[in-house]
Parts: structure tokens; C-alpha cells; sequence
């Protein structure tokens, strides 16, 4: 006799009863739906927004996240596409041997190979994994963010009366990126990288599906701190009275220190945080550019990723410096340019 089959329990289900996984909804898809929701209220119900404060919180809100979202949109796809089809060896071969060297070309590199400030942290740890010099990968890290095409345009367009605006934070942008890897191979430690034994794979699977998923995340995440970005610009225009912003811009070093907190606090993405630096209008040119150079080298996000890639004992030294280079080369170039 043959050994009859175990029942099968009624808790355990076969391969075709099995539910999909199904994805779970995270903050950013929570913060990006708030995008579209008064968006969406603006143009159906006008007569929601008829208060004068409310009609204009709501229409500086939509006019940032409007202007700043199509910039978003075409740099979380370029920065996808770089992440799934350019391998990581090829920095490998572009990059010079000696560090002091790489550094600028690295540095260079960000403004043909762009990526947002979330790509760049993994691509920079995977470049130090397959033996590329630290200094050089920390300058792509600052670079490809802060200098890429995508951005430069997105700080034209939202600057229009001041063209100096872009070339400014790009010369200033690219002296962060080479101060960072230059001050790195000069004092820099092995010993405060940590590093895991491999980045994270995607082998798993194929470069489209590499490509579809690193946008559908990047553009959930960044959309989000859009939102924050935009929230935050439309209740400074209206919601806090005129002199005190009047007070804060009017003082050099309060309005400076102002604008860099709130590039470190608000992290928005480096292709929409031009056009809540120009609804700031109340605050000099040069605090703003303050604001434009901090925010895509150094935030919440930022710390957070790099403490994640290359560990607590790299971040608490890396973001201070960063912070203090950032603030001192906008102020040089502003100075020299504005």
C-alpha cells in the first residue's frame, strides 16, 4: 500500500492560491498625493480659495510645485536611466589613477552624468567598493546633484531677470564637490568608511524593471519633499507677517543662517528647489544661493543616507564640513557674481 498524502491544512495555500504581494504606501506616496489633491481643488473648486490669505497661500503653492514639477519629473527619469544602463565600471575606466586627479574629472563627471542626491550616495559607495578612490567618489556624490543639466535649466528658468543665478550656484556647487575630495584625501581615514561586504543587487531583475522601479521610487520621494518645499514657501509668503521676514532678510548673517537651516531641514530635491528659492523673494540673492548650494550636498536625507552607506563615524564628519564649505563658497561666488 501506498502512503496516503498528508491533508493539506487549511491555512496553507498552493502556488495559484497565493495572493500577490501587494506594495505597501510609504510616506512619500502619503506627501505626493498632497501635491495633486490642492492642485487638482485650485482648478475645480476656485471658489474654495476665495479668502485673500488662502487665495494666495494656494496660488504660490501651485505656482512652485507647477513650475518646479516637469524638472522633477525629466531629472528623476534621466537619473533612473543612468542608475539601470550605465554600469558602474564605467567610472572605473574614466577615472584617473591618482586621487588628486580623479577628484576634479569626478567632480566634472556629475554635470554628464547626472543623478538625484538619492542615487548619488549608492553609486558613490559602490565606486568606493570597486576600488575607486574615496576623494574621487565624494566628489560625484556633491557633483551629480548640484551641477547637472536638468538642474542649471531648472535655476534659469526660475530665475529669469537673473542669469547669473545658475552660473553662480554651478561654479560654487562644483568648488563643494573639489574642496570635499581634495580635504578627503588629504585627511580623510579608511577607518571612518563603513562599508557592507556588497551593494545592494539588482540582478534580480532586468534593466527595464531596474529602470521603472528606481523612477516609480525617486519620483514618490522626491514629489513628497516637493510638497514640504512648496507648503513651506506658500505659508512664509502668507502666513508669517511681512516684518518679520523683512527683519530676517534685512540681516546678512540671520537671513544666511536661515537659509541654510532651511535647505538642511526642508531636503528638497536639487531639480525643484530653485523655484521655492525664487518665491523666497523677501531674502537677498546671495542668501538664496546659500540655500541652492546647501541643500543638494548636504540635508536630513542626505546625513541619513550616507550614515546607511558609509556609517555614523563618516557622516558626523562629512555633513559639518560640507555644510561649512557650502555655506563658504556660495558666499565667495556671491560676492564675486551677484
Amino acid at each position: 500500500m501506498t502512503p496516503e498524502a498528508p491533508p493539506l491544512r487549511d491555512d496553507v495555500h498552493t502556488g495559484a492560491d497565493a495572493a500577490p504581494p501587494t506594495r505597501r504606501i510609504t510616506s512619500g506616496d502619503l506627501l505626493f498625493l498632497l501635491l495633486l489633491i490642492p492642485i487638482a481643488l485650485h482648478f475645480v473648486r476656485p471658489d474654495w480659495f476665495q479668502g485673500a490669505a488662502l487665495r494666495a497661500w494656494s496660488t504660490v503653492f501651485v505656482a512652485v510645485c507647477l513650475q518646479a514639477l516637469p524638472f522633477l519629473v525629466f531629472g528623476v527619469l534621466l537619473s533612473a536611466a543612468i542608475t539601470a544602463f550605465v554600469p558602474a565600471s564605467f567610472f572605473e575606466r574614466a577615472l584617473p589613477s591618482r586621487p588628486n586627479v580623479a577628484v576634479p574629472v569626478a567632480g566634472a563627471a556629475g554635470a554628464v552624468l547626472p543623478g538625484c542626491e538619492c542615487a548619488s550616495v549608492p553609486v558613490a559607495g559602490s565606486l568606493v567598493r570597486r576600488g575607486v578612490a574615496p576623494s574621487a567618489a565624494l566628489a560625484f556624490l556633491l557633483s551629480a546633484p548640484a551641477i547637472n543639466p536638468v538642474v542649471v535649466v531648472a535655476t534659469v528658468v526660475a530665475f529669469p531677470d537673473e542669469p547669473m543665478m545658475a552660473a553662480g550656484r554651478f561654479i560654487a556647487s562644483l568648488l563643494v564637490a573639489l574642496i570635499m575630495g581634495w580635504l578627503w584625501s588629504a585627511f580623510g581615514r579608511p577607518s571612518w568608511l563603513r562599508l557592507s561586504s556588497r551593494s545592494p543587487s539588482t540582478a534580480d531583475g532586468s534593466r527595464a524593471a531596474t529602470f521603472v522601479g528606481t523612477a516609480q521610487h525617486d519620483f514618490a520621494h522626491a514629489g513628497g519633499f516637493l510638497v514640504v518645499g512648496g507648503l513651506t514657501a506658500a505659508t512664509l509668503n502668507v502666513v508669517v507677517p511681512r516684518a518679520w521676514l523683512d527683519t530676517l532678510a534685512g540681516s546678512v548673517v540671520l537671513s544666511i543662517v536661515v537659509m541654510a537651516l532651511l535647505a538642511v531641514i526642508l531636503a528638497i530635491c536639487s531639480e525643484a528647489d530653485a523655484f521655492v528659492a525664487a518665491s523666497l523673494t523677501s531674502f537677498s540673492l546671495t542668501s538664496r544661493l546659500v540655500f541652492l548650494v546647501v541643500g543638494p550636498v548636504v540635508d536630513v536625507k542626505l546625513i541619513a543616507l550616507q550614515s546607511g552607506t558609509f556609517g555614523t563615524r563618516f557622516a558626523v564628519r562629512f555633513a559639518p564640513a560640507t555644510l561649512v564649505v557650502a555655506v563658504g563658497c556660495a558666499l565667495l561666488v556671491g560676492w564675486a557674481l551677484l
